[in-house]
């Protein structure tokens, strides 16, 4: 089903009672407006109302995988840049127009809809003449300007020239698969609670209602159809989360083999950077799946994600194996005392980072990205590594990960941090994910294997004596 048409419903009371497209475009212009404002779509689409909400969000999202495009389009039919709201959704229009079949709407649907939805707002009247003859013009040059595009990067791959010169030189082999797969769509990925219900007891009631769905990760389902998540079987039982496959790779990895220091304690665990909460619930579930107690403390510097990270808890029937506080986790001292003189375990470090793997599922990150954010990400990461490392007992482990698929987030920080601390060492070979495959593995065909995951990064760091020297940092 197509979120964007009206007619995908398949009911006529449906497509009376839809908004209407002019009004959907509306909205959506704005939110670009917003995102190259600099303001994430994330926040913007949760100040929209609900009713236009669904449609207004795919034709935004649309938009910004084909605003290269667009905005290439839009520089060979206007000989001046239009004002911020008309230029949105001239590019808007562009886009839609570009690829007609994913968005559910013929081209005079299109341009009729983006010219009433200017001629309806008192400050874009005057440029409704203009729109239809840049989206008339568009229509009847169409396959001249086919060239035009071929010829730009920026329309070829609608990503920041920067970022495909950069993914160029870090992966010559892989740099068109990754642009590619970040223009995709992301599938639903779940993880399942197995302290409320196992795999193939979910498996089997998606079955029984028509879903179709193949086990990925040690806990996880990748279904074929987007829905919406409340309405699967279990949600408000906590049978289920939402988290790509990728993502799903931590807490197996930073638990394996890892014990308490003091074997009638429960294992001591830092989630540092966690909200929304999804792999400080996931690291309680495998603990508690591997029969390993678990006290985890959860932090996060803001108090309304604190907030979601309680809520997911709660949800999940988790809440009584962790401690959820406000914090920066690089000001130690401000939070140390709930560590209650304890030297910790284990330690997930889910940094701050550019966003750069998970593109697909965040549109909008490649846009609101510059170059100099790469540099000054890295700083802070360096910088809670140091911090936090510390804190972590002899034989204990840290967990470094981001969802980047940049050297200078990854594998980079592990050698800086190797050659600066002899007491480190590397438990595994760094994990490269790029987005749909393992960079160290041919790509699987299409349907043929749950490695479908956003980009990350792992780097699992183990607390040695320190006698030894600082090591190299292999890669996958």
């Amino acid at each position: 089903m197509n979120a964007i048409s009206p007619a995908s419903s398949g009911s006529s009371a449906a497509v009376r009672s839809s908004p209407a497209l002019w009004q959907q475009l509306q909205l959506a212009a704005q939110g670009l407006r917003a995102v190259r404002a600099g303001q994430s779509a994330r926040a913007v689409l949760q100040l929209w109302p609900a009713s236009l909400r669904p449609g207004a969000q795919a034709l935004l999202y649309h938009g910004l995988r084909h605003l290269g495009t667009a905005q290439v389009l839009r520089e060979q039919l206007a000989t001046r840049k239009p004002s911020a709201q008309v230029d949105a959704l001239l590019c808007l229009a562009l886009a839609a127009l570009w690829q007609p079949d994913a968005v559910g709407y013929d081209d005079f649907t299109l341009v009729n809809q983006a010219v009433t939805a200017l001629r309806k707002q008192r400050d874009t009247q005057a440029q409704a003449g203009f729109v239809n003859a840049c989206l008339r013009r568009f229509l009847r040059e169409r396959t001249a300007l086919q060239a035009v595009v071929a010829q730009s990067p920026l329309a070829q791959w609608n990503h920041p020239l920067w970022w495909i010169e950069k993914l160029q030189r870090q992966y010559p082999a892989q740099w068109q698969a990754v642009l590619e797969a970040n223009n995709g769509r992301a599938p639903l990925s779940l993880r399942i609670n197995t302290t409320q219900i196992s795999r193939g007891d979910y498996l089997a009631q998606l079955q029984e209602q028509g879903m179709a769905a193949w086990p990925v990760q040690g806990s996880g389902l990748l279904l074929t159809q987007a829905v919406d998540v409340r309405q699967l079987p279990g949600y408000a039982q906590g049978w289920f989360s939402v988290q790509d496959a990728g993502a799903q790779t931590a807490a197996p990895l930073l638990l394996e083999g890892l014990q308490a220091e003091d074997p009638s304690a429960p294992l001591r665990i830092l989630d540092a950077c966690a909200a929304p909460g999804g792999k400080s619930a996931h690291l309680i579930e495998h603990a508690l799946a591997i029969g390993q107690s678990i006290r985890l403390l959860a932090l996060d510097v803001d108090a309304a994600r604190c907030e979601r990270i309680h809520e997911n808890l709660q949800r999940l029937r988790l809440q009584a194996h962790a401690q959820v506080q406000v914090a920066d986790a690089g000001q130690v001292a401000q939070w140390q005392a709930h560590l209650q003189g304890h030297r910790l375990d284990g330690i997930l470090l889910d940094a701050p980072c550019t966003a750069s793997g998970i593109v697909r599922r965040h549109p909008d990150v490649r846009w609101l990205r510059r170059p100099e954010d790469v540099a000054a990400l890295a700083k802070t990461q360096q910088y809670l590594l140091r911090q936090l490392w510390p804190l972590l007992r002899e034989g204990g482990r840290l967990l470094y990960c981001t969802c980047s698929v940049f050297h200078e987030e990854g594998q980079d920080q592990m050698q800086q941090f190797l050659a600066q601390h002899a007491n480190a060492r590397l438990v595994h070979p760094v994990q490269h994910g790029l987005p749909r495959y393992f960079s160290a593995v041919q790509a699987p065909a299409a349907g043929e294997s749950g490695d479908d995951h956003d980009g990350f990064f792992y780097g699992l760091l183990e607390k040695t004596t320190g006698t030894g020297t600082a090591g190299d940092c292999p890669d996958a």
